[in-house]
């Protein structure tokens, strides 16, 4: 079951076939905070049937703030004239597709993406996680027990923007019971290990959250 984003301004039941799959939908307007609601999403589905102009805008709004969540764009017919590569979205779907195509699709978007889970190597960063050891070029870095989970949750979804609260639930656990202030302290610790040449792996969406920015 995936996590999908509805953008779609129009109301009562805006995509049927979406009802018909076990997935948890969230819809939204394209004038909401489309950009805080996507933390936690696995795919976004853009509503591109009425107003194409709106749509692309907010296809290339999610591509401007580096929130690399894939996006699927729903057009009719007469959108294909129109759509193309700019939009920033990673597959589209016409109006009036059944249910069995809208999940395949969906699965084939929201499925994680191939890699080794015991090393993560960006750049200058290596994240050793049998070894629970992180090195920064050629420099091994002395982090706690949490600064390393959460700089390994960050660093193997690159791009990706986390809440505050995902986060938490994530690396801390769902039985943890401080507030969302203690991410922002250990990110402001992580920054400082980190130094100031490289404090910008871990990037601030304004009133979204955190994401690991694949080319600081």
């Amino acid at each position: 079951m995936a996590a999908i984003l509805l953008i779609t301004d129009r109301s009562a039941n805006p995509l049927p076939p979406l009802s018909l799959l076990p997935h948890q939908v969230t819809v939204r307007g394209s004038h909401d905070q489309v950009l805080t609601d996507s933390a936690g999403a696995d795919v976004v589905i853009v509503d591109a049937r009425d107003d194409l102009v709106s749509a692309k805008s907010v296809c290339q709004m999610f591509g401007s703030a580096g929130i690399v969540v894939p996006r699927l764009a729903i057009l009719a017919e007469g959108g294909l004239a129109v759509y193309s590569p700019d939009w920033n979205c990673a597959d589209f779907i016409l109006d009036g597709a059944g249910p069995a195509e809208y999940d395949a699709r969906l699965r084939i978007l929201a499925a994680p993406p191939e890699s080794n889970p015991e090393v993560i190597q960006v750049g200058g960063l290596l994240i050793d996680e049998a070894a629970y050891s992180v090195v920064l070029d050629n420099q091994p870095l002395e982090l706690t027990y949490t600064e390393f989970e959460l700089l390994k949750y960050l660093a193997l979804h690159p791009g990706r923007v986390f809440s505050r609260e995902h986060l938490l639930a994530e690396v801390w656990g769902y039985d943890y019971y401080g507030g969302t202030r203690t991410v922002d302290v250990h990110v402001r610790r992580l920054r400082a290990k980190l130094g100031p040449e490289h404090e910008a792996l871990i990037g601030t969406v304004r009133n979204v959250g955190y994401r690991f920015a694949v080319r600081p």
